[in-house]
């Protein structure tokens, strides 16, 4: 299948993502959760805020840095998503923000570049 070296990819992303963000003292709460409404890549927990992961990745740069690709269609999908989240979660949080981490993996296989950005967006 076509696709599965792209799931792979974004597995492995998502692993590295989770792996960068837990060194830095997060703790993840949840991986892919996923509701026929929309979809959550990591939920973290950041000293008491509730912190939702968008993870893109890319291999190579000759499409852009992965950290363009979260647009506003993107932004209101995973908004959309924490909302239901919200709702269904028995965690009560007054603070909550939203996440972005950039893997590009290299061509040659080196080692992947992981870029954390806090607070990339908010809800408007």
């Amino acid at each position: 299948m076509s696709g599965e070296p792209r799931l792979r990819t974004g597995s492995r992303a998502e692993d590295l993502a989770a792996a960068h963000l837990e060194a830095r003292g997060f703790h993840i709460v949840a991986r892919n959760w996923r509701r026929p409404e929309g979809e959550l890549d990591l939920v973290a927990d950041d000293g008491g805020t509730c912190v939702f992961v968008e993870v893109r990745s890319r291999t190579g740069r000759e499409f852009g840095d992965p950290l363009e690709s979260v647009n506003r269609r993107k932004q209101t999908r995973v908004i959309r998503a924490a909302r239901l989240y919200l709702q269904e979660s028995t965690a009560r949080t007054n603070s909550y923000r939203f996440d972005v981490v950039g893997v590009t993996f290299a061509a040659d296989g080196s080692e992947p570049e992981c870029v954390h950005v806090a607070d990339a967006f908010r809800v408007e």
